[in-house]
């Protein structure tokens, strides 16, 4: 059954060049936002859409399409303005905005309810091996080069400047920021134009193996952080924790990388029928195997951790498939 899927699943990501402007929201015909086409993020949704159109077109006509966008903070606009239904994001974006703190202070968006966990957003800094003098992200204080941090108004972005202005490295100062794509910024690494990049994304991430396969790994480097410099980041937002890259997860990895990770979540519009984001919350737990043979960063996934660390409450949908599977729901996360 999977091989089917996994062969529609090619043709749809072949055919995926819908851009955002000819995009419009509906109950029926769902856009999915997700983010540039080097991460996790737009795979991972074209498979989930790809999964719910298979499943629930034919007898509920519903439908659901991926578009790529610049990332979370634009995908929270965009659900605001219901120019799409569902959204990949990244929990700390989801926790600034509903709750006005962050880059929304005193302007909370809650336009937005929770569906389900996905997989941890492994924050990747990629360096080139001559500015990196200890291998560990104080590598980027004073270093003066120019330094991709994502597209403006990322969720790539947004996370970096939490992280490194947690760690007082100052951007602008320490570093000068390119704000590009994945894969734009491992092609103006390879090209010499920029000497580093921030990619936070379920590994493996195609960007950053692009880059390893393309340098190699005695040229490039993933920056480390220490338990500590973890804790700073922490007393920030609480949403990191430790997570390490296995050696071997891109082409000449040959050791373990201790970085640090934040969930990232599936959101959705908050008045989209309850039957729809029942039906949807359904077929994905009811077909996992899809999703993990799709990318390997899904395999996080499982019922039992639906919830775990969502920022936002649910949407009635979702609460309804979780009550008749047993979850128990907490308070802070009822609909």
């Amino acid at each position: 059954m999977y091989k089917k899927f996994l062969s529609v699943f090619l043709a749809v990501m072949f055919l995926m060049t819908v851009g955002i402007s000819e995009s419009k929201a509906s109950d029926k015909n769902l856009i999915i936002a997700t983010a540039t086409t080097g991460g996790t993020y737009y795979p991972v949704g074209v498979a989930i859409g790809t999964l719910i159109s298979i499943k629930l077109a034919k007898k509920y006509k519903i439908t659901a399409t991926a578009i790529n966008s610049a990332g979370s903070g634009e995908n929270i606009q965009m659900l605001k303005n219901k120019e799409a239904d569902l959204a990949i994001l990244q929990a700390l974006f989801g926790a600034m905005a509903y709750n006005g703190k962050g880059l929304y202070k005193g302007k909370p968006m809650k336009d937005f309810r929770s569906v389900t966990m996905l997989w941890l957003n492994v924050e990747h800094f990629s360096l080139l091996k001559k500015y990196a003098k200890t291998g560990n992200i104080m590598d980027l204080k004073g270093l003066g080069k120019k330094f991709s941090i994502g597209k403006r108004g990322s969720g790539t972005e947004g996370s970096g400047r939490v992280i490194l202005g947690a760690l007082g490295i100052e951007i602008g100062k320490d570093i000068i920021p390119e704000f590009l794509g994945y894969n734009a910024s491992a092609q103006a690494m390879m090209d010499g134009r920029i000497v580093g990049m921030n990619t936070p994304a379920g590994p493996p991430v195609s960007a950053v193996t692009q880059l390893f396969a393309q340098l190699g790994a005695k040229k490039v480097v993933l920056l480390e952080f220490t338990d500590e410099q973890l804790e700073k980041i922490r007393k920030v937002y609480p949403i990191w924790n430790r997570y390490i890259i296995k050696k071997g997860t891109y082409p000449g990895l040959n050791k373990d990388i201790h970085t640090i990770a934040q969930p990232n979540f599936l959101a959705v519009r908050p008045d989209l029928p309850e039957e729809t984001v029942y039906l949807i919350t359904k077929t994905i737990y009811e077909n996992l195997p899809f999703l993990h043979n799709i990318h390997k960063a899904t395999k996080a996934m499982s019922l039992d951790k639906a919830i775990d660390g969502l920022p936002v409450p649910l949407h009635p949908g979702a609460a309804k498939f979780y009550k008749e599977k047993g979850i128990k729901i907490p308070a802070n996360l009822l609909p």
